[in-house]
């Protein structure tokens, strides 16, 4: 296990923030089938809602507001499954996101597993 598979799933991880990436096919790729998000509303995505409905989430558009993530890290947890944590503000919103990226084959490379968002209210700064 390399630290550069850790970087992997970052680079992965920082392309899903990218408006061009999100609004195009490759969201999909970089998704595990097998995907589950629980949004910072608390709602629960599948792979398939989530492929659908990236383009048309915050963050999506070229010419609108952008996540802007601070503090990533990550760890191996095992050989293919890296959890990354960090924070990203979003129009004003503060929120501490994870997520677990896995990677099943070289073919597939790494493809985010699950992601979890938990707001930060400003009393928490």
């Amino acid at each position: 296990m390399s630290p550069d598979e850790v970087y992997e799933a970052i680079a992965g991880e920082l392309s899903l923030m990218d408006p061009a990436v999100r609004s195009s096919a490759e969201a999909a790729r970089l998704l595990d089938p097998e995907f589950v998000e629980v949004g910072a509303s608390g709602r629960r995505y599948t792979y398939e809602e989530m492929v659908a409905g990236l383009p048309d989430h915050p963050g999506s558009a070229a010419d609108g507001p952008r996540h802007e993530p601070s503090q990533i890290t990550g760890v191996l947890l095992a050989p293919g499954l890296a959890h990354l944590t960090y924070e990203t503000v979003f129009e004003g919103n503060r929120a501490r996101r994870s997520s677990l990226w896995r990677k099943q084959s070289e073919d597939t490379g790494w493809r985010m597993y699950y992601h979890q968002a938990t707001p930060v209210p400003p009393s928490a700064l």
